[in-house]
C-alpha cells in the first residue's frame, strides 16, 4: 500500500484529496496541484487523465510546490503507485524490435552514452522491477515510467524520439 495526498496550493493548503492506489483521472477531486505529500511508496505521475503527458517520479517526502517535483506546470491529472520489486533487470536495444546492440542492466546507470556508447535506444524488455528511463544523462530531463514487459519501440513508452540518457531502479517503498 502507498498513500499520497494532493493539494491545490503551495505549502500543503487549501482543498487536498489523498489516494492509496493507481488513479486514471484525478480532475474530479482537484482543479490544480501546487503541493504534494508522499507518506508511503513510489509514485509516478502524469500531467494528463489515462497516465499521458510529462512524467514525474516522487519518492516519499514533502514537496512544498510543484517545481520541487520538477514540475512544468500545477497539472496532475492521473497518478499511478510503482510496485516493489526485489531485483531489476532491463534489456536495452539499439534499435526497433530488439534488433542491434543489446546491453543488460541491473543497476542505475547514470549516463548510457557514457557506459555503453549507444547514441540511441530504440527497444527494450523490462524483464523485472520497475525503471524510470531519463532522456538525459544523470537522471534528468523527461522522465518515462517502464513497468515490466515488452517496448518495441521508443514510442511504446511515449517517447517522441529514441533519445535515452539514464536510468534509474525504483526501489524507495513503503
Amino acid at each position: 500500500m502507498g498513500k499520497i495526498t494532493f493539494y491545490e496550493d503551495r505549502g500543503f493548503q487549501g482543498r487536498h484529496y489523498e489516494c492509496s492506489s493507481d488513479h486514471s483521472n484525478l480532475q474530479t477531486y482537484f482543479s490544480r496541484c501546487n503541493s504534494i505529500r508522499v507518506d508511503s511508496g513510489s509514485w509516478m505521475l502524469y500531467e494528463q487523465p489515462n497516465y499521458q503527458g510529462n512524467q514525474y517520479l516522487l519518492r516519499r517526502g514533502e514537496y512544498p510546490d510543484y517545481q520541487q517535483w520538477m514540475g512544468l506546470s500545477d497539472s496532475i491529472r492521473s497518478c499511478r503507485l510503482i510496485p516493489h520489486a526485489g531485483s531489476h533487470r532491463i534489456r536495452l536495444y539499439e534499435r526497433e524490435e530488439y534488433r542491434g546492440q543489446m546491453v543488460e542492466i541491473t543497476e542505475d546507470c547514470p549516463s548510457v552514452q557514457d557506459r555503453f556508447h549507444l547514441s540511441e535506444i530504440d527497444s527494450l524488455n523490462v524483464l523485472e522491477g520497475s525503471w524510470v528511463l531519463y532522456e538525459l544523462p544523470n537522471y534528468r530531463g523527461p522522465q518515462y515510467l517502464l513497468r515490466p514487459g515488452e517496448y518495441r519501440r521508443h514510442l511504446d513508452w511515449g517517447a517522441v524520439n529514441a533519445r535515452v540518457g539514464s536510468l534509474r531502479r525504483v526501489m524507495d517503498f513503503y
